[in-house]
């Protein structure tokens, strides 16, 4: 028996050397988690693996061998570490691999990583047994602090939010109020993001935090409709972000921008279901927040709640401002433009009151904007009597109802500004105009 055992920690220590050893593609080095005690069966926790985990041996000594590796993170590692202009780590097709909460730190050796994702990544399917440091569960999987990465790859991440979206503070208190955002990008510049699909996160399915320089290309997030606060991108104190060529369908904003952001450039979305692209909210419980020059182009919304939105709290400090909307598409959506000054989350907060403070709202052109509006009002603009929207220019823009027979209308509240070309609904606010700023 002495003698089998001591064969048994011979192979897992032999299978560690062995499968620790990278492989080598197209003259990069490639680091495959596989190689570094990666399951990949969809039911091993691929975070932490014990070797005995997936050995089937004559007899149970389990207990008796128990080497644990770290396949992501020590295939992370060695990536990280690698010495070569290029190293990949790489998550292989035709496998699933389920993972705990997992940070990957930059400040590599290379500042020109790849990460290839072609197998598919999930989470935890109930929410407790997430393994949160601290228990925290604010992140699924974060890169921070990189210098030069690549994420691409034809694989799926998949925050399995099912249960999550349903849970209630007296259900799991250590989770109350802290559903996970599945994928972030923090404190990071030149980071390109391609091929992925996103599924079903607990909250937003990506974020980008405190990064510049961030590229998003051919992406595909999906979620139901019924899936409470699953933006699609969120967008947080960041700068030059590229966002292109992406579906996504969910049961929030496809894409949200929040304070602190600039320099945003949105073309070729489809966005649907959910509600809409949104700038905002900003400014809740009087803070000082300010978005500014946004790009947002060749967009089509089906069957979302919102179109182009402006989203601000009465009683904020802080500007959206310099923001685009042009070549929109509006499928049967409900509100296809709206700026409301008056933004209140009446799940959240019960008494939404009238303040003499509020978010500036300034320099927002809507061009060649088409199509239908579910709702009669097509057009809102709500904004503040004490600070009001000013130098919002219209060209071009032609809402009809998707009911036969009907006409859409708009609100137009507290605004100062300009239009062109044919309006429909009829902005009557807006004081026509033979020259207008041309759209960059």
């Amino acid at each position: 028996m002495a003698k089998f055992l001591l064969c048994v920690l011979v192979f897992a220590l032999c299978f560690v050397s062995t499968q620790s050893r990278p492989i080598f593609i197209d003259s990069r080095k490639v680091y495959n988690v596989v190689d570094y005690g990666a399951v990949g069966d969809g039911l091993v926790d691929d975070t932490k693996v014990r070797l005995m985990d997936f050995a089937v041996f004559a007899y149970e000594v389990y207990d008796m061998v128990n080497y644990v590796v770290l396949p992501f993170m020590d295939a992370w590692k060695a990536t990280c570490k690698s010495s070569m202009s290029s190293p990949t780590m790489h998550v292989p097709q035709g496998m699933t691999f389920l993972l705990q909460p997992l940070t990957f730190n930059g400040n590599c050796k290379s500042n020109n990583i790849t990460v290839q994702i072609d197998g598919t990544i999930i989470a935890p399917s109930d929410p407790s047994a997430w393994k949160c440091p601290d228990d925290k569960c604010d992140i699924w999987i974060e890169f921070h602090d990189f210098k030069g990465l690549l994420i691409r790859g034809s694989g799926t991440i998949n925050g399995q939010g099912t249960k999550w979206w349903g849970l209630k503070c007296k259900q799991n208190k250590r989770v109350c109020g802290r559903k996970p955002t599945g994928f972030v990008i923090g404190g990071s510049n030149n980071v390109h993001i391609d091929g992925l699909t996103f599924e079903d996160s607990p909250k937003m399915h990506i974020a980008f935090e405190r990064s510049e320089w961030v590229n998003a290309t051919s992406l595909t997030i999906q979620a139901p409709k019924h899936s409470p606060n699953t933006d699609g991108i969120h967008i947080q104190h960041s700068k030059n972000i590229i966002i292109y060529n992406t579906s996504i369908g969910t049961g929030d904003d496809c894409i949200s921008i929040g304070d602190g952001s600039s320099h945003i450039n949105i073309s070729n979305i489809d966005c649907g279901p959910g509600h809409g692209i949104s700038i905002g909210s900003l400014g809740k419980d009087g803070k000082h927040e300010t978005v500014e020059f946004v790009h947002v182009k060749d967009v089509s919304f089906t069957g979302t709640t919102n179109g182009a939105r402006i989203k601000t709290w009465q009683g904020g400090k802080g500007h959206a401002r310099n923001i685009t909307f042009e070549h929109i598409t509006s499928i049967d959506s409900a509100r296809p433009i709206i700026i409301d000054q008056y933004y209140c989350d009446h799940k959240v907060h019960k008494h939404c009151g009238n303040e003499t403070s509020a978010v500036r709202v300034s320099n927002i052109v809507y061009d060649q904007i088409y199509g239908t509006s579910d709702k009669e009002i097509a057009v809102e603009f709500s904004c503040s009597k004490s600070v009001p929207c000013y130098n919002i220019v219209m060209r071009n823009i032609s809402l009809h109802s998707t009911e036969d027979g009907t006409q859409t209308s708009s609100i137009c509240q507290n605004v100062r500004g300009l239009r062109n070309g044919d309006i429909i609904p009829d902005v009557p606010c807006l004081n026509e105009a033979e020259n207008l700023p041309i759209v960059n």
